[in-house]
């Protein structure tokens, strides 16, 4: 009899983590001790944190324990550690590319303004990416709390290093808080300029903030996107132009926009042909990485290891790795396929 084969070893690329969320829990705790700065319980004692964002209250309680987690990155050391250490624990889970979505605008002031800040942030990404030997890539995210002014800053911004390693660029925070049609003029710029179109929809909104991102952002891929499944017609929208919506079905649970595992319409989305990208989100908040949203899937949406192939071949597909990089990626999750699973050991339970 053979067992499903290890998930970890299956190639795969992670196309939405933030990059303050990315951060190791052991990291958080060691900074905050070592510059003498107070965290809350629900970020060492009572971590991760029970979160509930579908409220405003309990957003803005999401939001601040960001914030405070944000605080312990002082300096240029600690940034080039969270980057380094996001890639090997992507490496160690078989992710092979990932695009990490940044908000210079968080740092700007601790380091010398937005440019200077964008630059260590390339520069770490870099350098992490030849550590732990993955492709790491940046997605520039404008705020939605903040002007569409500022995030016409960031576009510009982030055109202008698209040659360092920018390859997108995001919209995030509520989707209560600002509409996506506000913030058009920006992404206008990104995607004249060559960038993909990446912004938050359809998390906490529902499938018609999916669809504004779609029709007037011109969204290559969705952040979450999980609300489309509420809508046939938008999903056979989504399945036919093959814009990739980047479930991430632990911060569905975790915020409160299902109340547990089953409820996340995976399977629903991958049956209507929508191509995904399983994504992490905010590991520091969340408790859990990229690989273990690839076990609910197999364990909880009933994704056998050709689907779960199918998955990761998606995530690559949706990515913006060079061609080389895709084909190479595409061959090994193949071979995963191709192999063997291991065998149950003799006595074991079958």
């Amino acid at each position: 009899m053979e067992m499903p084969r290890p998930l970890s070893e299956l190639p795969k690329a992670h196309l939405h983590l933030h990059f303050t969320g990315s951060m190791r829990h052991s990291t958080l705790i060691e900074l905050a001790q070592e510059q003498g700065l107070h965290l809350p319980d629900a970020l060492k004692e009572d971590w991760p944190p029970k979160l509930r964002a579908t409220d405003e209250r309990g957003w803005f309680r999401f939001q601040r324990l960001y914030d405070i987690a944000r605080t312990v990155l002082q300096r240029e050391s600690d940034v080039y550690r969270l980057v380094r250490e996001a890639a090997e624990d992507e490496a160690a889970e078989g992710s092979r590319w990932l695009e990490i979505q940044v908000d210079p605008s968080g740092y700007a002031h601790r380091f010398g303004g937005l440019t200077p800040t964008l630059e260590l942030m390339l520069d770490a990404a870099h350098k992490a990416a030849g550590y732990a030997g993955i492709g790491v890539a940046v997605v520039v995210a404008a705020n939605r709390t903040r002007h569409p002014l500022d995030a016409k800053t960031l576009a510009r911004l982030a055109t202008q290093y698209m040659d360092q390693g920018v390859v997108g660029f995001g919209l995030s925070n509520d989707e209560r808080r600002g509409r996506a049609r506000d913030f058009d003029g920006a992404f206008r710029l990104a995607k004249r300029a060559g960038l993909l179109a990446v912004p938050h929809g359809g998390e906490l909104l529902g499938a018609g903030s999916v669809a504004e991102c779609v029709d007037v952002l011109g969204a290559d891929r969705v952040g979450h996107g999980v609300r489309a499944a509420e809508s046939p017609r938008l999903m056979e929208l989504l399945a036919d132009r093959r814009i990739t919506c980047e479930i991430c079905p632990t911060s569905n649970i975790g915020l409160g926009v299902v109340e547990q595992a089953e409820d996340v319409p995976l399977r629903r989305l991958f049956d209507a042909g929508v191509p995904i990208a399983l994504g992490a989100d905010d590991p520091l908040l969340f408790g859990a990485r990229l690989l273990p949203q690839y076990e609910l899937a197999r364990q909880v949406y009933g994704f056998g290891d050709a689907e779960l192939a199918e998955l990761a071949r998606q995530s690559v597909r949706a990515s913006a790795a060079p061609e080389s990089v895709r084909e190479n990626l595409l061959k090994e999750i193949d071979g995963w396929l191709a192999s063997e699973g291991p065998e149950v050991p003799e006595g074991a339970a079958g």
